[in-house]
This record gives C-alpha cells, sequence and structure tokens, in this order.
C-alpha cells in the first residue's frame, strides 16, 4: 500500500465517521431540506439539461426530491455500473420508476433509456474548499467526468453533509474535480486561481 493510499483510507475512516453524525442529525437539523433547496438554486432553470442523480447508500445524503422536481422539467437518470474500470452509463429514472438491485448496494432502474447527463448531482465520502471530492476508490466518477468533459461542457455537483468537509483532500493526476459541493450549510463554489485571495470564484 502506497503512502497516498494509506492517507486516502484514514481520510476516508474520519469522513464516514463524520457523514454517519451528519446522517443520524438530519432530522432534527432539516438538513435534508436545506440541502434540496440549496441543490436546486445552484443546478437553476433545468429545462434543456440532462440531469444525473443517484441512489443513495448506507448514509449518503438523498438528492431524490430533488430530482423529484427537476423531472418534471427535464430528463433525469442515475448511474449504473457495468463493470470495475469502465466509466459509468446512466438510465433514465423518473419517481415512479420500477428499481432493482444493482452493483454495490445501489437501486437501477429496470428498464430505461441511456442519457448522456450535462449536470451531475455526485455522491462523495470527503470533500475540500477546492473542489477535491475523495470517493469510495473505484475511481468511477473521476472516469465517467473525464470522457465527459472531453465531450462537451458538463457541470458536477457534489451532494454532501456539511461535516464531511475536510481540509484538503490528496488528489492524483486522474481526478476530477467538483464545479460547485452543496451541503445543508450552503454551497461551496471553488476558488479561481486567477481570483485574489479571500474571493470566491
Amino acid at each position: 500500500m502506497t503512502e497516498l493510499t494509506e492517507i486516502k483510507a484514514a481520510l476516508r475512516r474520519q469522513a464516514f465517521a463524520a457523514r454517519k453524525a451528519g446522517f443520524d442529525m438530519q432530522g432534527e437539523t432539516g438538513a435534508v431540506d436545506h440541502a434540496v433547496a440549496a441543490l436546486l438554486d445552484e443546478i437553476g432553470p433545468a429545462r434543456g439539461q440532462v440531469i444525473a442523480g443517484y441512489m443513495p447508500i448506507r448514509t449518503e445524503l438523498d438528492p431524490r426530491p430533488a430530482m423529484s422536481v427537476l423531472a418534471e422539467a427535464a430528463p433525469v437518470s442515475v448511474p449504473v455500473i457495468e463493470a470495475a474500470g469502465r466509466p459509468l452509463r446512466f438510465r433514465a429514472w423518473t419517481p415512479d420508476a420500477v428499481m432493482v438491485d444493482g452493483p454495490f448496494g445501489a437501486r437501477v432502474p429496470e428498464r430505461g433509456d441511456w442519457l448522456t447527463p450535462t449536470v451531475l448531482i455526485v455522491p462523495l465520502v470527503a470533500f475540500d474548499a477546492a473542489g477535491n471530492r475523495l470517493g469510495y476508490g473505484g475511481g468511477f466518477y473521476d472516469r465517467t467526468l473525464e470522457g465527459l468533459r472531453a465531450a462537451r461542457p458538463t457541470r458536477a455537483i457534489g451532494f454532501a453533509f456539511a461535516a464531511q468537509q475536510v481540509d484538503a483532500v490528496p488528489m492524483e493526476p486522474t481526478d476530477q474535480p467538483l464545479d460547485a459541493i452543496v451541503t445543508e450549510a450552503g454551497v461551496i463554489r471553488p476558488r479561481s486561481p486567477l481570483a485574489p485571495p479571500g474571493e470566491s470564484a
């Protein structure tokens, strides 16, 4: 195990504990309602977009209330893992879609068109203020975003509890940054390299 792998593993353990604490407190804090409202504001007008959400697993923040609203104006999809080392594919989703078990415990639509998203709501384990994301280690979103962004402008919006923020996520050349991170406490937009210190892009 390399030093970077060890650092990421330790950071995941810390972030999983923080995420569980946020998940356990969400009913008392109204975290989902606040986060959903902020997410819808960040995405903006959905018409003309293709949105990718996700089916939450374990203690992930649940984007489905926002996905249901977005589905009234735009196609919404969810990721499907086809195989290790492959990019994700995205199958059309609606609030009444018939769902079946998929890999890694996430539910996927039983049937539906394959879509190419222009906006992705991205789950994560940890994030930092620079827009760096720590996932589960499979690299699925990094491979997917690299391909999507090479073909057309594509926004990736992290969705997480504020407690999942860390000082710095160690990055590798293949890691894809987020354009914004939405939490129950508001929206974090990475600072532009051209912006003076203390100002956000």
